[in-house]
C-alpha cells in the first residue's frame, strides 16, 4: 500500500519530537520513545537495507548522548530496523490491534536488546528493567505513536 505524503512528514517528525522531548526539554525517560515508534514505522514501508541504514543513524544519533554504553543504541536500532522490515513478509496488517502492537513489540525488543548490548557496568537488573520497565515504555510509546498517527490522519489509507 501506498502511504500518504502526511504519513511520511508524520513519520519523519517523530525523530525530532524524540529529541525535543528527551533533550530539548529535559523529559529523558518521561518522554516516549519517539525514535523507535519513528523507525518501526519507515521500516514497513522502506527496503530491509535502508531500514537497517536509517537505524544505524538513528542509533548514532542516540548514542551521541550517551557516554556510558556507546554503540549499544545503534546496533539495538539497527538490528530493530532489520526486524521491522522483514515483519512485512511475515505479517501482512494495517489494523489498529496490529499497530499497538507492532510498535509494542518492537519498542520493547529494542529496549532488550539495548540491555543486552550495553555492558554489565551500565545496565539494571534483568527483572526490572526486562520485566516491569521496558513492557511499561514499549506500551507508552506505542500508546503515543498511534495516538499521533490518529490524531493526524496519517495512518488512514490514501485515496486511489
Amino acid at each position: 500500500m501506498r502511504r500518504s505524503l502526511l504519513f511520511w512528514v508524520v513519520v519523519l517528525l517523530l525523530p525530532v519530537a524524540h529529541f525535543f522531548l528527551h533533550v530539548g526539554f529535559g523529559l529523558g525517560g518521561w518522554a516516549p520513545d519517539l525514535l523507535t515508534v519513528g523507525l518501526l514505522l519507515l521500516a514497513r514501508e522502506v527496503r530491509t537495507g535502508t531500514a537497517a541504514g536509517i537505524g544505524f543513524g538513528f542509533g548514532l544519533l542516540e548514542d551521541a548522548f550517551s557516554i556510558l554504553a556507546f554503540g549499544a543504541n545503534t546496533l539495538a536500532l539497527t538490528l530493530v530496523g532489520i526486524a521491522g522490515a522483514r515483519s512485512r513478509d511475515l505479517f501482512v496488517g494495517e489494523s489498529l490491534l496490529f499497530l499497538v502492537s507492532y510498535l509494542a513489540l518492537g519498542t520493547w525488543l529494542r529496549f532488550t536488546l539495548h540491555w543486552l548490548f550495553a555492558g554489565e557496568g551500565v545496565r539494571g537488573p534483568a527483572m526490572e528493567v526486562l520485566v516491569l520497565r521496558a513492557p511499561v515504555a514499549a506500551l507508552y510509546a506505542a500508546g503515543v505513536g498511534v495516538l499521533i498517527l490518529l490524531m493526524t490522519g496519517a495512518w488512514r489509507e490514501p485515496k486511489q
